[in-house]
């Protein structure tokens, strides 16, 4: 029970002094997740190196024995949680899926501005992604500070999809990537507005469907 307690109290203060991360579904190594019983990462919250050399998924997806920690119907409506309080003001975030082990990754919601200023975001799954396993990721570029990528991802298993991994891949647009030594850089107190966000998206800050893409990275 004690330790226990030290526990608990240490994830609560690293969760105020921290920046953000992925509470459910629960990320690769969650130290949040009580099922997990292998390595547990507690410093979830920090950014991706900015080498890109732990691009994506901190690398966990790679040496991480799978495990789904959600089960998602094609179709169905649901909702990506995040937790901590050091939001630099907010700035854009994009919910997606890879079927190939992390190769790829392909975007089924994206929040231009104002995230994650919430704690929950709300979005459907789309009817016609691919059974099976998948990585679900949650990616976000912040509005205030180091030029930073965020990104956790989770196992997840999904049912009831009438397309293939291809017929996926074919219909929805790239993860925007920046930050992480790949030539594109966000800006700082700059809104980062994606060129290719997708057929889900919701708008914060001031931000609308007409708001400049920046930055034009190719």
């Amino acid at each position: 029970m004690h330790f226990n307690a030290v526990l608990s109290a240490f994830l609560s203060c690293g969760l105020a002094a921290a920046h953000m991360q992925m509470s459910w579904p629960y990320p690769l190594r969650s130290a949040l997740d009580p099922n997990n019983h292998g390595d547990k990462d507690y410093s979830m919250t920090s950014p991706l190196l900015a080498s890109g050399s732990n691009f994506p998924c901190k690398g966990y997806h790679q040496n991480t024995p799978w495990r789904a920690t959600a089960e998602y119907q094609a179709g169905g409506s649901y909702n990506v949680t995040l937790a901590g309080s050091a939001t630099h003001g907010g700035g854009s975030c994009q919910l997606s899926l890879s079927y190939d082990g992390g190769q790829t990754f392909k975007v089924i919601k994206s929040i231009v501005g104002g995230c994650p200023l919430q704690s929950s975001y709300d979005f459907q799954l789309p009817g016609d992604v691919a059974n099976g396993q998948a990585l679900f990721a949650w990616s976000w570029f912040n509005l205030i500070g180091n030029r930073e990528m965020y990104m956790n991802c989770a196992d997840i298993e999904i049912s009831g999809g009438s397309g293939s991994q291809a017929s996926f891949e074919s219909s929805y647009p790239d993860m925007f990537v920046a930050n992480v030594g790949n030539g594109c850089a966000t800006g700082e107190g700059k809104q980062t507005v994606f060129a290719h966000p997708g057929n889900q998206v919701s708008y914060g800050a001031g931000l609308d469907a007409s708001s400049p893409v920046f930055p034009k990275c190719s």
